[in-house]
């Protein structure tokens, strides 16, 4: 028997346009970061170097609006962690999923997000983004730590530059998951066309009866 389904709006047109340039810009920042690191060359060193700036400082800014939009529109509960379901979640990734076993989450317009991608984005957003944003600050303004007097003596540029290389590649392997997992629904594209669109097909939620019902 086929299950009911029904068609919801999972993504708001900000959310959309957030992902997808954040998408772009983190892809042309790694881009631009590689080449900077001497991988290969094709924009060349100085022009790499600035387009790695520009973008650097336009993904902060969009960062910043983002953060506000989570805070101003309540979308920020969406990612704070939940052990409910969180097994199942494991245990579908881990051995579910290739055994051709049901997802055990539906998304909704109460809860977008199942509990390991939760998690997933909380650390994203509270560890390893901060930690791209302050050592790559560090490593632009090198040249004014001395007079800032605020860096101890003991960190040094190779420092910064490995803590920044770690969590860029670190969101690397984010993004490789991430582009794997939006693969693994009934179809290819079902979890894509719901990022472009922002709607979703989803079960129908049963209506648990009410007292009232049972009686009768």
């Amino acid at each position: 028997m086929k299950q009911t389904t029904e068609r919801i709006l999972l993504f708001k047109a900000y959310e959309r346009f957030w992902h997808w340039a954040q998408a772009v810009l983190i892809v042309f920042m790694a881009l631009t970061g590689f080449e900077i690191h001497g991988n290969y060359t094709l924009f060349g060193f100085d022009q790499a170097t600035e387009f790695h700036e520009v973008s650097a400082w336009s993904l902060v800014v969009l960062w910043v609006f983002t953060i506000f939009w989570h805070l101003t529109t309540g979308e920020y509960k969406h990612y704070l962690p939940t052990r409910k379901g969180l097994w199942e979640q494991l245990m579908y990734y881990s051995r579910g999923i290739f055994t051709g076993e049901p997802h055990p989450f539906h998304p909704s317009a109460a809860a977008k997000h199942n509990p390991l991608q939760r998690l997933t984005y909380l650390l994203l957003k509270i560890l390893i983004f901060p930690t791209i944003w302050i050592s790559g600050l560090l490593y632009l303004f090198y040249n004014e730590w001395s007079r800032l007097e605020l860096i101890s003596a003991e960190l040094s540029l190779k420092s910064v530059a490995l803590i920044h290389t770690a969590a860029a590649f670190l969101i690397l392997t984010f993004l490789v998951a991430h582009l794997y997992l939006i693969t693994t629904g009934e179809t290819i594209g079902q979890f894509m066309k719901a990022m472009i669109s922002g709607w979703e097909e989803v079960p129908v939620r049963q209506k648990r009866p009410n007292k009232t019902e049972k009686s009768s």
